[in-house]
């Protein structure tokens, strides 16, 4: 699907979608818990759609109910559980640790760049602890009971691994340890995976390296739970406001574990204004300048904090974003090709990007945007060519559905022009 963008700006009041990161985690627990747990859900998404199907395959159940979903836990089944995580890192990273802990057989599945996305650090421990597994990529097969022990691996690949593991480890007869041989990067994943294991009663002691998991635990059912409002998709409306005209986010806590809450304060480096009441955020214009940005902790907001960027004077350098060459897309050559797309110069780097804002260069004929099949590219595209002033055509605009179905939808309510052709 191609969407063209119109310019004009956007503004008004947004009820943000529920975290597509907290509900994975809370779905999750709700599966592995003693009894029944009612989730509340404002939205849903491809991903979280894949993750529901794969614990399904694994022995939970689900019954929707409006906003709700009521989530029956696991129950041990013997034949073997198709796994189709369809596009998502965080279904197969999460589950498959979950799996070997469940001691089930299983055929995982993926499609788009997920099958090339790596998980051979996982998949080999799950091969030292117990587990035998036909590839270090999808498909693949798995069988075996995973051991608990010692877990070593690095903190700077993929905080999903370690989030597998957390979530994998308490299930066991073994207790564990969780080593990391490097520093963490994305460390508020990692904090909302153990927000969400205090919840349902799980112990997990952090140390100097890593982590310490008693075996034998039970995850418990809080009874009802209501996943957190959406930081990562709620940095492309604030960071509109900062572009622009105010836009509001209501149903943002800040007291969330979530990490992509840090937008608040990167938006100020540039010099936007930032209110906050209760669970209201409001961000407006103010004058942008460039920045540095270290996104060791923050690659999502990696995408739209370039449209940021591209509007502010003067040069911004975005460092330590090398994983993002590993996403749904190669998000570094993306967004450089999408900036180009725009008129702003742009110099691409290994790990990271020097974007030089303020001036838009001249443009020859009709301005097309490859979002290269990824969510993030498409509404930083749209953002950023609406509040740019640029009319473009984004191509492959449908990549929204992964994690932000309505997008578009509230994208027009806004003012912006977008028009499938």
């Amino acid at each position: 699907m191609n969407i063209k963008i119109s310019r004009g700006a956007l503004r008004g009041t947004v009820q943000m979608i529920s975290s597509k990161s907290d509900a994975h985690r809370l779905f999750i627990g709700a599966a592995l818990a003693d009894q029944p747990t009612e989730m509340v859900l404002n939205g849903s998404s491809e991903d979280l759609e894949a993750t529901l199907q794969c614990l399904q395959a694994l022995g939970a159940d689900f019954l929707r109910q409006g906003d709700k979903i009521k989530v029956f836990p696991v129950e041990q089944k013997e034949e073997l559980a198709v796994m189709d995580c369809r596009e998502s890192g965080s279904t197969l990273r999460f589950l498959l640790p979950v799996a070997a802990a469940l001691g089930r057989n299983v055929l995982v599945e993926g499609k788009g760049r997920l099958p090339q996305r790596p998980i051979g650090i996982l998949t080999e421990l799950l091969r030292e602890h117990g587990c035998s597994v036909s590839s270090d990529q999808l498909p693949l097969e798995m069988s075996g009971q995973l051991k608990g022990g010692t877990f070593s691996l690095p903190g700077n690949v993929s905080s999903q691994f370690i989030t597998g593991l957390l979530f994998a480890l308490p299930l066991l007869e073994e207790d564990s340890e969780i080593v990391l041989t490097t520093e963490v990067e994305s460390r508020g994943y990692i904090d909302m995976t153990l927000h969400t294991l205090k919840r349902f009663g799980i112990e997990a002691e952090e140390g100097e390296r890593g982590f310490s998991i008693p075996g034998g635990q039970q995850y418990h059912s809080p009874g009802v739970m209501q996943a957190d409002g959406d930081w990562s998709n709620g940095a492309f409306w604030l960071t509109a406001g900062a572009m622009g005209e105010a836009v509001t986010c209501c149903g943002l806590q800040m007291d969330s574990p979530q990490g992509d809450k840090a937008i608040l304060d990167i938006l100020k480096q540039f010099g936007a204004h930032v209110e906050v009441e209760g669970d209201r955020v409001t961000v407006s214009h103010g004058k942008l300048k460039g920045c540095v940005i270290d996104a060791a902790q923050i690659p999502d907001l990696v995408p739209i904090l370039c449209m940021a960027a591209a509007a502010a004077e003067g040069k911004t350098e975005i460092r330590n974003a090398g994983r993002l060459r590993i996403k749904e897309s190669d998000r570094l050559a993306a967004m450089s090709d999408c900036l180009k797309g725009l008129g702003i110069p742009v110099e691409e780097k290994q790990d990271g990007l020097v974007i030089h804002g303020g001036k838009l260069t001249e443009q020859q004929g009709e301005i097309r945007i490859d979002a290269y099949g990824d969510h993030r590219i498409v509404m930083s595209a749209a953002v950023g060519a609406a509040l740019l002033g640029r009319e473009a055509v984004i191509e492959g605009a449908e990549a929204v559905t992964k994690s932000y179905p309505a997008f578009f939808a509230e994208f027009i309510r806004l003012g912006g022009g977008a028009d499938v052709l």
